[in-house]
C-alpha cells in the first residue's frame, strides 16, 4: 500500500501551535488538504476562524502555561483517538538591546519558544511510541544558526530547539518517531511585519532599509519566504517518506547561510 493511500485509509493525527496566521496557518490548511485530521492551537481566539476555514479543529491555549500545553495534547487525543505529527511553530519576538530587554519578556520568549516545545513533545511522546510512529517538527530559524543584535531571547531560544530537536531524534529512534527542525530565513508574516517597525527604531533606520540592509542583507535570493514554503518541507518531514530523516535542521533560508 503507498503511503498516500496508507494516509487515506488511517489518517494521521497532527497538533500545530501557532495557527492564526503566517506558517502555521499555512501548515494547518496544508495538512488538511493532505487529508489529516489537524487541531490547531494559539492563543487568539481568532484561530478558530482560521481552523475552521481549513477544516481543522481548535483549541485555544497559553503555552507560556504548562498545564496548558499538556491540556492541548489530551485534546487532540480526546479528539482524535492518538497524535502522530507535533509541529512546534508557535512563536512572539521583541527587538531590544540585552542592556535594556525586559526580564519578562526573556522569560515569556523562553517559556513560549523553548519550554512548551518540551513539554508538548513530552506529553504527545507516550501516543506515538504506543503507536511505534511519530514526527515531531520544530519550526526553527536561521537564528538558530546564526545571532542578530537585539534578539537576544529570540537567538537563545531557538538555538536550545535546535539541542532539542537532536535529542528527541536520538531518544525516538528506537520508537520509530523522528524529530527534525527546519531554519527559515525572514517569512512573509505578521511577526515579521511586526519587526520591521521594531528594527528601524534599534537602528535608526527606514523600514525599507530594514528590509534591503538587515533582513535580505546575507540572503543570495533576495526576497521574503512564502509560509506555504516551509508549509510543503514541514509536510515532507510529516510524512512516511522521511522515515530515514532524523535530527537534521533544514535551512530554507535564501542562502543566508552558505557564506
Amino acid at each position: 500500500m503507498s503511503a498516500t493511500n496508507h494516509q487515506q485509509a488511517t489518517p494521521r493525527v497532527a497538533l500545530v501551535t501557532g495557527t492564526t496566521s503566517g506558517i502555521g496557518e499555512a501548515v494547518v490548511k496544508h495538512f488538511c488538504e493532505l487529508g489529516m485530521q489537524v487541531l490547531a492551537v494559539d492563543y487568539n481566539d481568532q484561530g478558530k476562524t482560521v481552523a475552521d476555514a481549513s477544516g481543522a479543529a481548535f483549541f485555544q491555549a497559553d503555552l507560556t502555561d504548562a498545564q496548558a500545553c499538556r491540556d492541548a495534547v489530551a485534546e487532540a487525543a480526546k479528539r482524535f483517538g492518538h497524535i502522530d505529527i507535533l509541529v512546534n511553530n508557535a512563536g512572539i519576538q521583541h527587538v531590544s538591546s540585552i542592556e535594556e530587554f525586559p526580564e519578562t519578556k526573556w522569560r515569556q520568549i523562553i517559556d513560549l519558544m523553548l519550554t512548551a516545545p518540551f513539554l508538548l513533545t513530552q506529553a504527545a511522546w507516550p501516543y506515538m511510541r504506543e503507536g511505534g510512529w511519530g514526527r515531531i517538527v520544530n519550526i526553527a530559524s536561521v537564528h538558530a544558526q546564526v545571532a542578530s543584535p537585539g534578539k537576544s531571547a529570540y537567538v537563545s531560544a531557538k538555538h536550545g530547539l535546535i539541542g532539542l530537536t537532536k535529542t528527541a531524534a536520538l531518544e525516538g529512534g528506537a520508537h520509530g518517531i523522528t524529530a527534525n527542525a527546519i531554519c527559515p530565513a525572514y517569512v512573509k508574516t505578521p511577526l515579521v511585519d511586526n519587526q520591521i517597525a521594531d528594527q528601524a527604531r534599534l537602528h535608526g533606520m527606514q523600514e525599507q532599509e530594514v528590509i534591503e540592509q538587515i533582513m535580505l542583507k546575507n540572503a543570495a535570493v533576495k526576497r521574503l519566504i512564502d509560509p506555504s514554503e516551509v508549509a510543503t518541507l514541514t509536510a515532507y518531514l510529516a510524512s512516511d517518506a522521511a522515515g530515514a530523516v532524523t535530527g537534521s535542521s533544514w535551512n530554507i533560508d535564501l542562502g543566508w547561510t552558505a557564506q
